[in-house]
């Protein structure tokens, strides 16, 4: 079983200037059933099928930005690893993270680190999972390297992020907290992922139109099917999600 044991790195301390902390408001949503279930768990899924083959297990999990563990237990039935690593740099975050962290015979690690500075070995990972976590982060190119480093040869990345078109928006800036200098468009995304030395194909990404990620009057309208999705051609992305996979291996 695991003791949620929470591990503080003070040399992988990240900088003050290393993420923007969310909201109160932000900080009360990612912990509700309500993101776990309809918004975690459908980005899972969609991730899952982006992968080509994807193996019975993945041993060593890093859930790259854990927040409060909401994805600690869908990461084990979809993938069923024997260790699963929460990182995050809120230490708030994690304090509520290590009872999620109590799942029986799992090992569950929590370190307090920045991405772009993670306290692990080269090759040390099976799978990242980023998921909601990138438009937080000040330093993404080095967060991108720093993914690519601690996965295995032939190791997975599940990456899940929102896109400058949905974080600049005023219901978002008015709720929630990022560092709006780094957003980035969804080509900019999977260029930074290209250019860290990930492989992936057109069949490895997904750009969803959830109706929650369009302005408030388009999003209730076509929850309401009373508004089609327009075509992509029409549309600025406000979601990527990719399935990569580090050179030597297969997805």
């Amino acid at each position: 079983m695991s003791d949620g044991v929470l591990s503080d790195t003070k040399k992988c301390e990240p900088n003050k200037l290393g993420f923007v902390p969310e909201s109160r408001f932000g900080f009360w949503f990612l912990g509700t059933h309500l993101w776990e279930r309809h918004v975690i768990q459908i980005s899972l899924g969609d991730l899952i099928k982006l992968m080509d083959a994807p193996a019975q297990s993945y041993p060593v999990i890093l859930d790259a930005g854990c927040g409060q563990g909401r994805a600690f237990q869908l990461l084990r039935s979809s993938f069923h690893p024997r260790r699963i690593i929460g990182l995050d740099a809120e230490h708030q975050a994690l304090r509520h993270a290590q009872r999620r962290a109590l799942i029986p015979d799992l090992e569950v690690q929590l370190l307090k680190a920045d991405c772009a500075a993670i306290p692990l070995d080269d090759g040390s990972v099976d799978l990242v999972f980023c998921h909601q976590t990138f438009h937080h982060l000040v330093r993404q190119d080095k967060a991108m390297s720093e993914f690519y480093r601690v996965l295995k040869s032939g190791g997975i990345l599940l990456f899940a992020e929102s896109t400058r078109a949905y974080i600049d928006t005023w219901l978002i800036r008015l709720l929630f907290r990022h560092p709006m200098q780094v957003q980035c468009s969804a080509d900019e995304y999977l260029a930074k992922i290209r250019n860290a030395g990930f492989v992936f194909g057109a069949r490895n990404v997904l750009m969803p139109y959830y109706w929650w990620s369009r302005t408030t009057l388009d999003g209730f309208m076509q929850l309401l099917h009373l508004r089609r999705v327009p075509p992509s051609s029409q549309r600025n992305e406000t979601l990527v999600y990719m399935a990569g996979v580090k050179a030597g291996g297969f997805l």
